[in-house]
């Protein structure tokens, strides 16, 4: 089974993304800073925050679908606001992406917030909502279950520092996951975490046996070379000791985002 984490970065480098998805071709593709617009036909539209203006694709969920035939999708939305096209306003959401090969059944899926609410009438003030998607597969091929769990966590302007709300954002995951990971088979978790490898976060997953493959395989660069920030963690994948791995690749090329993607095969 091939799982696959990534930061969309809203679809900004958008065929180079779509492209890479298809060639990869991901059992299981969980996707942060993902946008959907329903009922409405729009390809390129703007963010705007602060004096900032962002390219996004106001509907990538429904794109990244469409790369995708053979998945069912699930969009998990934080918020609702505006985009922009010239002077027209699009409204749409934005949230997390789940999406899994048909030939797995999902056979239990919790998905709740792990810091603050939906905020149905604009983006929200900052550290904006975050929330978690957590699904447990079977797999026909192998007989066999694994739980797979994925969080974009909240973004501090202050840095990635622990806080107490990072602190409280870990200890919610926690007890999503528990909703779901009946605790005796394989479970992963990944996703952009906005925190360095020292966090708590780390150590309060650790009471679920997870460990990290970013650090534990001594990598220090989630970032690709669009990132022009210091500090080049945001990124992991946490597994237990169960799980099977036959491949972990921190994706250096292509480049489809400003993160790189987290590749992880297991048997």
């Amino acid at each position: 089974m091939r799982i696959i984490s990534l930061n969309a970065w809203g679809g900004r480098l958008h065929e180079a993304l779509i492209a890479y998805i298809r060639h990869a071709n991901p059992d299981v593709l969980c996707l942060q800073e993902v946008l959907r617009t329903p009922n409405a036909d729009h390809g390129w539209s703007i963010y705007r925050d602060a004096g900032m203006e962002l390219p996004q694709r106001a509907n990538l969920f429904d794109e990244i679908g469409a790369a995708l035939p053979g998945h069912d999708g699930f969009f998990c939305p934080t918020s609702r606001g505006e985009l922009f096209d010239a002077d027209a306003v699009i409204v749409a959401e934005f949230g997390l992406a789940t999406f899994v090969r048909k030939s797995h059944s999902v056979i239990a899926q919790a998905l709740d917030f792990v810091h603050g609410g939906f905020s149905a009438d604009g983006w929200g003030e900052h550290p904006r909502p975050r929330n978690a998607h957590c699904i447990r597969l079977f797999s026909h091929e192998h007989a066999s279950t694994v739980t797979i769990v994925h969080m974009h966590g909240l973004r501090d302007p202050a840095g990635k520092g622990d806080t107490a709300a990072r602190q409280e954002q870990a200890t919610a995951l926690v007890r999503l996951i528990e909703r779901v990971w009946p605790g005796d088979e394989g479970l992963v978790v990944c996703g952009d975490f906005n925190v360095l490898p020292d966090s708590t976060t780390f150590a309060i997953l650790a009471g679920l046996g997870l460990s990290d493959l970013v650090t534990g395989n001594g990598l220090v660069d989630t970032r690709t070379s669009y990132y022009l920030k210091e500090g080049r963690y945001a990124d992991y994948m946490l597994v237990t000791p169960g799980v099977n791995i036959a491949k972990f690749e921190v994706v250096e090329a292509p480049e489809v985002s400003d993160h790189r993607a987290l590749l992880l095969d297991i048997m």
